[in-house]
């Protein structure tokens, strides 16, 4: 009987599966996985459900491992590294506590779009249930917080649940991936005949090209408007689509605005950025997206700390664009009148096409106008501050002088949580993407120095400065002995007011200045801290002071310097919104309290 060329070629097929196919434990499939995936950091800690997974690293070199001293930190660390590089961070955490450790930093993760696959291990699939030594349900507590999760119980399925937590985490509205993997399935053999090139999963399809109809609604609605305003967030940063927003904002020559999250998607240095909107935001901005009659809102969510007061933010009539990858996002805080669901860029790529085909341009006299009222709201200088003492140290200022001297420097600032946070976005000016990287949506302090571990990694020549506060940067400061051993020379900047500094300002306003429990009378001392990590410590206490040390600082390359700047303890942040205002009942200064 003959047999057909097809026949033949399937056979041949068949054989050379059969010929490429062999046995490996479920860690080896996992590296290889990890490495056909094209990672090269991770960063975790070992345990007893994740040992052979740490075998198999052991015996490969093309993925380095990094030793944290916290699971929390781990999870931080690759989160600074994909909010940097915008590739997927990796994590790898044991069972029980180890997971549970690691939930504050997959929560800062999902709260703000971050692509991350985090990897715990988990007791025998035999025990799973029974209240094993380190077992908790893995699945179960990270639900909430998580893009997906799995639990895989057999190794042959390693390979796709990798591919499928790979393309989940960084495909549509980004976010991480737990998968969850029981120690047996860690060390059974199963035949593996590669990683798979390609992934398709009926129930999840994320939508990019965004419907061409509502874009030129948009189109009409932003050519005919007399006072428009683009409004962007971190959505802008995460799909890659500075390049389109900043042709689309010269273009039209429109006032844009950055949430905090977003600052760096257009030049903070350009005059049609008007600063940072919403809490902490400034009076141009904040004026100009409650008087606008037009407003484009790309990758922004119109969170609680950005509109205020949603009824207040309702009182004025405008047209409202938004453009966002995730269509749950989408009229959820806010009523919308042309939503549009894709991807940014892909969105923005249209839009720009179609302004240029159009014909019509915007009312350069009422742009004018529109420009002449933003101007006016600009002059008064709401983050202008007063020096006072020459004898004391003004937060603000270490800030400006920071950014004064790297403005032109390959720089990222990474931040804690609290004031110190909100002076760095407010002072410092922002020119490029993924160059700010804080936690937004979950607010977590002890993320400052696992970011910028993660970043000077991934980014060895730039330099990468944290500003903290003597608060939060004792919650991750053990990460200062993980710094020394894999050698991430980062700058910790430390404006130690001796207080929890967004708290006590709350407890000022708010609570009639009654600091409950809000200041830190017994603090370590941070030079000899530094040191005893092994690193350089700088004690700063005189305005005249600031610059040299940072210059001193910088100088030491290859040192992880941390500069104690005793700043004064009475400065609040302002602008400021009070809780249920709405964002044009701004305090401006102390006289306004």
């Amino acid at each position: 009987m003959e047999i057909s060329k097809a026949e033949l070629a399937v056979a041949a097929a068949a054989q050379a599966s059969a010929n490429t196919s062999q046995d490996l434990m479920g860690s080896e499939i996992l590296v290889k996985s990890l490495q056909a995936e094209n990672v090269q950091f991770i960063w975790g800690y070992p345990g007893g459900a994740v040992l052979y997974i740490y075998d198999a690293l052991y015996k490969q070199d093309t993925i380095q491992h990094v030793l944290v001293r916290h699971e929390q930190a781990a999870v931080h660390a690759a989160d600074g590294y994909a909010r940097a590089t915008g590739e997927v961070g990796v994590a790898l955490v044991t069972s029980g506590p180890g997971l549970t450790n690691a939930v504050t930093g997959i929560a800062t993760a999902y709260m703000d779009s971050i692509p991350m696959v985090i990897i715990s291990g988990q007791v025998p699939t035999a025990a799973i249930g029974l209240d094993a030594f380190q077992e908790c349900d893995t699945v179960g507590i990270t639900r909430p917080i998580v893009k997906h999760n799995f639990l895989v119980k057999d190794p042959r399925d390693l390979a796709m649940t990798l591919k499928k937590a790979f393309h989940i985490a960084r495909s549509g509205r980004p976010g991480p991936v737990v998968v969850d993997i029981p120690k047996d399935v860690s060390f059974k053999k199963v035949p593996y005949t590669g990683y798979p090139q390609s992934v398709e999963m009926r129930s999840y399809n994320p939508v990019r090209k965004g419907h061409s109809g509502q874009i030129r609604k948009a189109l009409q609605l932003l050519l005919a408007a007399k006072r428009p305003y683009i409004y962007t967030g971190g959505g802008v940063l995460l799909g890659n689509a500075t390049n389109e927003l900043r042709t689309l904002v010269d273009m039209l020559g429109y006032p844009v605005t950055n949430t905090l999250m977003g600052l760096g998607a257009y030049p903070a240095s350009d005059r049609k950025f008007l600063g940072m909107l919403g809490m902490h935001g400034t009076i141009e901005a904040n004026n100009a997206m409650q008087n606008c009659d037009v407003l484009l809102a790309v990758g922004a969510r119109f969170d609680d700390r950005v509109i205020g007061n949603p009824k207040h933010f309702a009182q004025n009539d405008r047209k409202i664009i938004h453009i966002d990858i995730d269509p749950s996002s989408i009229s959820k805080r806010v009523k919308v009148d042309v939503p549009i669901v894709g991807d940014v860029k892909d969105v923005l790529t249209e839009l720009i096409s179609m302004i240029r085909e159009s014909s019509t341009r915007p009312d350069a006299g009422a742009l004018s106008a529109w420009w002449d009222t933003i101007e006016a709201w600009r002059s008064r200088q709401c983050l202008k501050y007063d020096m006072g003492s020459p004898d004391v140290i003004k937060p603000q200022y270490v800030v400006e002088t920071l950014w004064n001297m790297t403005k032109d420097a390959d720089a990222y600032i990474t931040s804690d949580v609290g004031q110190h946070q909100m002076w760095a976005a407010q002072y410092y000016r922002f020119d490029e993407p993924r160059r700010w990287i804080n936690s937004g949506g979950l607010g977590t302090m002890g993320v400052g120095i696992p970011y910028a571990m993660g970043i000077k990694l991934a980014k060895p020549d730039a330099e990468v400065f944290c500003v903290t506060g003597e608060g939060s940067v004792q919650m991750n400061i053990q990460e200062l002995s993980t710094c020394l051993q894999y050698n991430t020379p980062i700058k910790i900047c430390a404006l130690n007011n001796r207080y929890l500094g967004m708290v006590r300002q709350w407890q000022e306003i708010e609570y009639s200045g009654r600091y409950s429990h809000s200041y830190m009378d017994a603090l370590p001392n941070f030079v000899k801290l530094a040191e005893a990590y092994g690193h350089v410590g700088l004690l700063i206490e005189r305005p005249q002071d600031v610059e040299p040390a940072l210059r001193e600082a910088r100088k030491l390359k290859d040192r992880t310097v941390f500069l104690d700047f005793r700043t004064d303890p009475t400065e609040n942040v302002f602008p400021m919104v009070q809780a249920g205002k709405g964002i044009t009942e701004m305090l401006l200064g102390s006289e306004d309290l």
